[in-house]
């Protein structure tokens, strides 16, 4: 080999320190030291996996292709890191390939192996502990495959049911706004026809088509009524109305109030138009300032449908890069949104944001999933009524992104355990005990912040704390 390491150095890495001296003799015989320039691609998925890298120097990330993106999984700068043929003491028929690739994020120095005289050596070395390995290995890569995609499938499901029901709600009101549509623009067509046939003086056709446009623009702007304001109003229009001999006011009155018109807009109706066309002219009037309100109930139904679908990709960072600045206010909110179905009438929904904070470097998608964890687990505390509570602050270099409930609280002897693996105050079934533990590893292992709780009954709130700087090793 080109530069030779001592035993020392050798010994100096965590996975060489319990070897012998002929162990680390053989290492340092088949070594050989590779360095690499920042922003070259070292491994390759599905190249053939022949080499076993030890990272001695510089940064280094890994990524793996998913749906045809590349999705970054790790990112280090530990000396003694290890990457490349890592499964090499598997005996499995045919040739292993690299389960993703490598690329340098600066300069660096790996120490690599050959992967097949390595096996066959650690085999040698280690028989016992080889065979607990492989098979530690493989029963863990079969259940994974089994109970992972089964997972995503429960995940998938409920996440779907929500946004399911939330989509359903304003596509059948646009369908049904459609339909009233529909009656309202055969009706104007009627109405225009039976004025037509008055042989109505086109001057006037022209003032109340002038009318029909100022009253149409001013529905955008029509105050909101209580329900009680909006009775007396239309008691005000429909005595207006039958005051005019008006065939049936009472119907449309609704109408007028609705677009924001009182008795006295409708005295300025009754100048453009005049007594003979009154009839005719306000029931147009109607359909016209209906049509234009149905008009605005099918816009806001598929502006809604749209930010709905916004959020779901938003939550999902599918069209996204799985590493970038990213604001934390609108991974919470589309989280909110895909929870919608889980979110029942009694559960008040408190936003306290800080919109002054800047955007932070982040997984995403990787968030998303701690948000989703914790509301869904702050939700179940509380059942059926409750306040759900997001709040973000910022406390010196870090962003602070606050989740709280107001159920039962969580028992000091649970509270000190609910990070563990697989550990669930839930019946068998009904939880994995693995949501928080995958929510710290997110946040403390791959984004280098804190995962905090503090609880007591009415008031259980977990705190995630993420650095406002680029990590070295996110």
């Amino acid at each position: 080999m080109s530069e030779a390491l001592s035993r020392e150095e050798l010994r100096s890495l965590f996975l060489f320190e319990h070897l012998s001296e002929p162990q680390l003799d053989w290492v340092a015989e088949h070594v050989v030291l590779e360095h690499y320039t920042g922003g070259t691609t070292i491994i390759r998925e599905g190249d053939p996996a022949t080499c076993f890298y030890l990272l001695l120097s510089g940064a280094l990330r890994m990524t793996r292709l998913v749906g045809g993106n590349e999705v970054e999984t790790v990112r280090s700068d530990q000396r003694g890191a290890y990457v490349g043929a890592t499964q090499f003491f598997v005996g499995q028929e045919g040739e292993q390939r690299y389960a993703g690739s490598v690329h340098a994020v600066s300069d660096l120095t790996f120490l690599t192996l050959p992967a097949e005289p390595f096996a066959a050596q650690f085999r040698s070395w280690f028989p016992m502990a080889t065979h607990l390995l492989e098979g530690m290995y493989l029963g863990w890569r079969n259940s994974d495959a089994v109970i992972g995609s089964r997972r995503r499938l429960l995940a998938l499901g409920e996440l779907s049911a929500g946004l399911t029901h939330e989509l359903n709600n304003p596509a059948a009101a646009a369908v049904r706004a459609t339909a009233s549509l529909r009656e309202r623009v055969a009706g104007m067509r009627h109405k225009l026809a039976l004025l037509a046939k008055k042989d109505i003086d086109p001057d006037l056709l022209q003032q109340l088509l002038d009318v029909q446009e100022r009253l149409v623009g001013q529905v955008a702007s029509a105050p909101k009524l209580t329900a009680m304001q909006a009775s007396d109003r239309e008691d005000e229009v429909s005595d207006w109305l039958d005051g005019h001999d008006v065939d049936r006011g009472w119907d449309i009155a609704n109408i007028f109030v609705s677009a924001g018109l009182t008795a006295e807009s409708m005295d300025h109706v009754l100048e453009s138009v005049g007594e003979n066309f009154l009839d005719a002219s306000v029931r147009w009037l109607a359909y016209a300032l209906e049509t234009e309100m149905l008009m605005g109930e099918i816009e806001d139904s598929t502006t809604r449908i749209s930010a709905l679908v916004g959020a779901a990709k938003q939550y999902s960072q599918m069209d996204r890069a799985p590493h970038q600045w990213i604001d934390v206010h609108e991974g919470l909110d589309s989280t909110l949104v895909m929870l919608t179905g889980k979110l029942g009438e009694g559960i008040k929904v408190v936003k306290d944001y800080d919109r002054t904070l800047p955007t932070i470097p982040a997984y995403g998608g990787e968030l998303n999933q701690v948000w989703t964890n914790l509301i869904d687990n702050a939700v179940g505390a509380m059942g059926e009524e409750g306040t759900l509570t997001l709040r973000t602050s910022r406390v010196d270099d870090r962003v602070v992104v606050e989740i709280g409930d107001s159920g039962s609280g969580i028992p000091d002897e649970v509270r000190q355990r609910i990070f563990e693996p697989f550990f669930t105050t839930k019946p068998v079934g009904e939880g994995t005990g693995l949501g928080l533990d995958i929510s710290w590893r997110i946040v403390v292992e791959r984004h280098h912040g804190d995962l905090r709780v503090t609880s007591e009954p009415g008031d259980t709130r977990f705190e995630v704390l993420l650095p406002l700087t680029e990590q070295a090793s996110l």
